[in-house]
């Protein structure tokens, strides 16, 4: 798309060499991506999530999905002056392997939510759990739904009196 952006200005530029630019660029940057990660890793708590993207030249030039990881280091709520940062980290699936490999040299708190892909990190503990209200929150809205449960109706009436206090 951008070399046909290029090409209505008269400039004729390849497909191959755009994508040479940009693998070239990565190289320049992998350094500095390096030490960001190296940087977040380096805090006593981080965050992280996942999510979904469209991955192109899959199988027959189909698009695909495939994970983009971010581990994030912000405890200024907490009163840390330590500047924030983002590390992200691509993976093509969802496999718990690739937060095991991504968090292999960190030690500390991680806050995330309750996918099991996380919860090889937790075992022998290295790595803490910091679990997410909002998903917690969510298994009580689901079993209360499900079957009007007074418990979990209870709960999540706790939860709101805590979230309001917040």
């Amino acid at each position: 798309r951008l070399s046909q952006i290029y090409a209505r200005q008269g400039v004729d530029l390849q497909r191959s060499t755009l994508a040479d630019w940009v693998g070239a660029a990565a190289a320049l940057l992998s350094p500095l991506a390096q030490a960001i990660g190296r940087y977040v890793l380096a805090a006593t708590k981080i965050h992280t999530d996942d999510t979904p993207i469209r991955v192109l030249g899959g199988a027959k030039n189909k698009a695909r999905t495939g994970r983009l990881w971010v581990y994030v280091r912000d405890d200024r709520p907490s009163g840390d002056s330590a500047p924030p940062a983002v590390w992200f980290r691509y993976s093509a699936d969802r496999k718990g392997e690739h937060p095991v490999r991504h968090l292999k040299d960190f030690t500390g708190i991680l806050q995330a939510d309750a996918y099991a892909g996380y919860n090889a990190l937790y075992k022998g503990g290295r790595i803490i759990e910091a679990g997410c209200w909002s998903h917690a929150r969510r298994k009580f809205f689901d079993l209360h739904a499900a079957n009007q449960s007074q418990i979990a109706q209870s709960a999540l009436e706790q939860l709101a009196r805590i979230y309001e206090a917040l």
